[in-house]
C-alpha cells in the first residue's frame, strides 16, 4: 500500500481532532509567557512526541550513521548558543532528496537529505537549522494558536499533516495537501506570519554569530533558494511553501547580517563535505557517472573532497580496490578523520573483508567510546557478519542513549531472533511498534510475549506495563489530551 494512502487516516485524525486550548486554570502560563494559556509546554511536548511517532512509522528515515552524527553535532552546537530554554531536541533525518527542513512543537527537528544537497556550504546549512531552532525557542506554533483561538488548532494540524505527507513522498503530494486543504488566501496564514519569519531570521542569525558562523550565510541561502524557484516553477518544494523567500526578506537579512560579527569559522568543514558527498552518492542514479565526474575534477586539482567522493562512488559501483586506493591517496588530515576511517570499514565489509572491517571498527570504538556513528556502524558490520551477540551488545548501548531510534530497535529484534532469545524479540518489537505509532500491533506483541512458557513473574509484570503505554499512545493518536 502506498505510504500516502496509509497516511490518510492519521492525517485526517490530525485535521479533525486536535483539541482546542485547555482551560487556563489547568495550564497556568509562566510569567511573561502569553502562549502557555493557549497550549502548554506539556501539550506541545505530547503533540510533538505523537507526531514524531507517526512520522517514524510512515516516512523512510535516512539510515546513514555518519550523516546523522554530523547533523546531530551541528544541531546541538547551534542549540547551545540559541535562546532555547530547554534544549531537549530530537533530530529525525528523512531519506528524501527534496529540499525541506521543519520544526515541530516539542523539540522535533526534521531534515530531508535534500537539504544537504541544496546547501553548498556548512554555514548555509547551519542558517536553516538556526532558523528552525528559533521557531521552537519563540514558540511560534503556540503564537499562531493565540492569534486564532478557534481556527488555529485546525490550521496547526493541517500544517503538521502536510509536512508529514511531504516527508513520505517526493514533495509534490505535500504541496497538493497544502493547496487542497486551504484556499489561496488561507495559504499565507498557514505559513508562519511575516513577523514570525523575520523574528526567526533575526534570532537565527544571532545564533549563528554566537556559534562563530558568518550570519551572512542566511541571506546567501535565501538568495540560492529564490534562484531555485525558477527551476521549480509552480511546484516549489515544501520548504519554500512554508518559508516563502521574498526580495524584502533577503534585503532585511542582508542588513541585519551587516551589523553582526562575521565569525571566524570557515564556510565549510571537512565533516560537512563528507556528509554532503555521502548523500550525493546515495542519491545518484548511476554511481559510474559520479566516478567520471570526480575523476575529471581531480585532473583539475587535488581536492580531497573529490577523492573521497571517488572512493564512495567506486564502492557503490562495486569497484572496491579502486575505492580503497582512493582513500589511501588522501592526505593525512583526511585519511585520519573518524568519518573517513568509518567509511573504510564500510568499504572493507562490502569487499568481503569482514575481519579487517570489524577489527577497524572495534579499534575506533575503543578510541571513540559512545560515539553514535562508531557504535551504529560497528553494530551493522557485526550484524552483517553474523556476529549477533556482539551486535546486540552494541545496539543495546545505542538504545540506552537513543531510545526513539526505531532502526536500532528493528535490528536489535532481528539479532535477538537469530540468537533465539524470543522474549527479548517480543519486548523489542513492542517498543518498535510503540515508537512507530502502532499501538494495536504493540498489544499483539504483548499478548505473544505473555504466552511464552518460560516467562518469569518479573518478566510478566514488565511486559504488562507496556499495555498502559499502548493505551496512552492510542489516546494521544486520537489527540485526547
Amino acid at each position: 500500500m502506498p505510504a500516502n494512502t496509509r497516511l490518510r487516516p492519521l492525517v485526517l485524525s490530525l485535521l479533525l481532532t486536535l483539541p482546542a486550548a485547555a482551560p487556563a486554570a489547568e495550564n497556568l502560563p509562566s510569567l511573561g509567557d502569553t502562549t502557555s494559556g493557549i497550549i502548554s509546554l506539556q501539550q506541545e511536548a505530547r503533540l510533538g512526541d505523537t507526531w514524531a511517532r507517526i512520522l517514524r512509522g510512515q516516512a523512510r528515515q535516512l539510515q546513514d550513521p555518519i550523516v546523522y552524527d554530523y547533523l546531530q553535532d551541528l544541531l546541538w552546537t547551534l542549540a547551545a548558543n540559541s535562546q532555547l530554554n530547554n534544549a531537549d531536541l530530537e533530530l529525525i533525518t528523512l531519506d528524501n532528496a527534496t529540499l525541506n527542513a521543519f520544526a515541530v512543537p516539542g523539540g522535533i527537528i526534521g531534515v530531508h537529505g535534500g537539504l544537504l544537497l541544496a546547501a553548498e556550504a556548512e554555514d548555509e546549512l547551519a542558517s536553516v537549522l538556526a532558523h528552525e531552532i528559533a521557531h521552537l525557542s519563540q514558540r511560534h506554533f503556540a503564537l499562531q494558536l493565540a492569534e486564532e483561538r478557534r481556527n488555529r488548532p485546525f490550521m496547526l494540524a493541517a500544517l503538521l499533516g502536510s509536512v508529514l505527507v511531504a516527508a513520505t513522498t517526493d514533495g509534490q503530494a505535500g504541496a497538493a495537501a497544502l493547496s487542497s486543504t486551504l484556499s489561496a488566501s488561507e495559504m499565507a496564514r498557514l505559513s508562519f506570519s511575516r513577523q514570525n519569519e523575520q523574528e526567526a531570521d533575526r534570532i537565527g542569525m544571532t545564533t549563528l554569530t554566537a556559534t562563530d558562523f558568518d550570519p551572512g550565510a542566511m541571506p546567501r541561502m535565501f538568495e540560492r533558494l529564490q534562484r531555485s524557484m525558477r527551476f521549480y516553477g509552480d511546484r516549489p518544494p515544501e520548504f519554500l511553501l512554508t518559508h516563502p523567500v521574498t526580495q524584502s526578506r533577503i534585503a532585511d537579512s542582508l542588513n541585519r547580517a551587516a551589523q553582526l560579527p562575521k565569525g571566524s569559522r570557515p564556510h565549510s568543514s571537512k565533516d560537512f563535505q563528507i556528509a554532503r558527498i555521502r548523500l550525493q552518492v546515495h542519491y545518484a542514479d548511476r554511481p559510474e557517472t559520479l566516478i567520471t565526474t570526480y575523476e575529471s575534477a581531480l585532473q583539475n586539482g587535488q581536492d580531497p573532497a573529490n577523492r573521497y567522493g571517488l572512493a564512495l562512488a567506486a564502492a557503490a559501483a562495486g569497484q572496491y580496490e579502486k575505492a580503497l586506493g582512493a582513500l589511501d591517496a588522501l592526505d593525512s588530515d583526511w585519511r585520519d578523520s573518524l568519518y573517513v576511517r568509518l567509511s573504510r570499514a564500510e568499504i572493507l565489509q562490502q569487499a568481503g573483508r569482514s575481519s579487517e572491517a570489524l577489527a577497524l571498527a572495534g579499534k575506533l570504538e575503543r578510541l571513540y567510546p559512545g560515539t553514535f556513528a562508531v557504535l551504529k556502524t560497528y553494530a551493522r558490520l557485526a550484524q552483517d557478519a553474523g556476529q549477533n551477540a556482539r551486535a546486540i551488545e552494541l545496539y543495546e548501548k545505542l538504545r540506552e542513549a537513543y531510545p526513539y531510534d526505531t532502526d536500532i530497535l528493528f535490528n536489535l529484534a532481528e539479532c535477538y531472533g537469530l540468537e533465539h532469545r524470543i522474549l527479548k524479540v517480543h519486548e523489542t518489537r513492542i517498543e518498535y511498534f510503540l515508537g512507530t505509532a502502532q499501538p494495536d500491533r504493540a498489544v499483539q506483541q504483548i499478548d505473544f510475549a505473555l504466552r511464552e512458557k518460560s516467562i518469569s513473574e518479573s518478566d510478566r509484570l514488565r511486559i504488562e506495563a507496556y499495555r498502559n503505554d499502548a493505551k496512552r499512545l492510542r489516546r494521544d493518536l486520537e489527540m485526547d489530551f
